[in-house]
């Protein structure tokens, strides 16, 4: 299967896995539970299954220590903020624009696309880095492809 169609899965599934959590929280809670609680719970259920995934099948990384480990997943958030605020600024710059659902839904589609393909540059150049891909090349042994 190729990687953009498993990256695009993964997302799929982060997602159903985020909302999955919101509402088990909401249910499992008193009804009056914060909505806060239950979407901080749902993204961290979220995050934490689309780490592993992107990890071990898009990103094909291993573990090699705590701190390691660590530098990624800060990376990898921070990332992922950054990128939500490209989907989010897309989405809400089609509302204000042409101040209709459709466009909102439209800004979404696409700041969610261009949001995606830029996390999906930057965790493959910065976290999920290869020992010798950018370490080696910012010091010029190695050829830039």
């Amino acid at each position: 299967m190729a990687i953009a169609v498993r990256y695009a899965l993964f997302a799929i599934v982060s997602m159903l896995g985020n909302l999955g959590v919101q509402e088990s929280v909401v249910y499992v809670t008193a009804s009056g539970t914060p909505l806060a609680v239950s979407m901080v719970s749902g993204t961290a259920a979220g995050f934490a299954l689309k780490y592993i995934l992107d990890k071990r099948w898009i990103f094909r990384d291993s573990y090699t220590s705590s701190a390691s480990e660590l530098r990624k997943i800060v990376l990898y958030g921070a990332f992922g903020v950054a990128t939500t605020a490209v989907f989010w600024a897309t989405e809400l710059a089609f509302w204000h624009v042409w101040h209709s659902e459709t466009a909102k839904c439209a800004g979404a589609i696409i700041g969610l696309i261009a949001g995606y393909a830029a996390k999906y540059s930057l965790d493959k150049i910065f976290v999920f880095r290869k020992q010798d891909s950018y370490e080696t090349r910012r010091l010029g042994t190695l050829p830039l492809s």
